[in-house]
């Protein structure tokens, strides 16, 4: 295995800390946490993006990510939690992983704004018309 998150998920790497598995996913500790309990929900399959993960596993990354907010605000009793992933050239891993990260007043996380060169100048009408025109049927 190539991959560095199917050697993480399958637990062929040194030093995962999984806090849950099953037969589709596995949660482990983030190895460079923002805050403590920052955890990686990653399937077992190799997936990149989130397009390409069956319905099953789908599933089973949304239950966990559940059930892990649960059990990150009862332990470490953040603030709250963001939950992210990110696709493409910005997946780090190049495997699907969501990440649920426990936030604090101040603890510096930040959503940064776009850089003001790749604003669009299309108004929210326009970009509307161009999703609903691509957009092929139901979810």
């Amino acid at each position: 295995m190539n991959c560095l998150g199917c050697r993480i998920a399958n637990q062929l790497e040194a030093g995962v800390h999984v806090i849950y598995e099953n037969e589709l996913i596995v949660c482990v500790l983030d190895i460079a946490p923002f805050n403590e309990g920052h955890l990686l929900i990653l399937p077992k399959q190799h997936y990149l993006d989130v397009e390409e993960i069956d319905e099953a596993t789908q599933g089973a990354i949304m239950r966990a990510s559940t059930a892990m907010s649960r059990l990150l605000k009862q332990t470490v009793k953040p603030d709250g939690i963001t939950i992210c992933q990110n696709g493409g050239i910005f997946n780090d891993l190049g495997h699907y992983h969501m990440h649920l990260i426990p936030r604090y007043t101040g603890d510096g996380f930040s959503w940064s704004e776009p850089k003001d060169e790749f604003r669009t100048s299309r108004t929210l009408r326009e970009v509307q018309s161009m999703l609903l025109a691509g957009f092929q049927g139901g979810i």
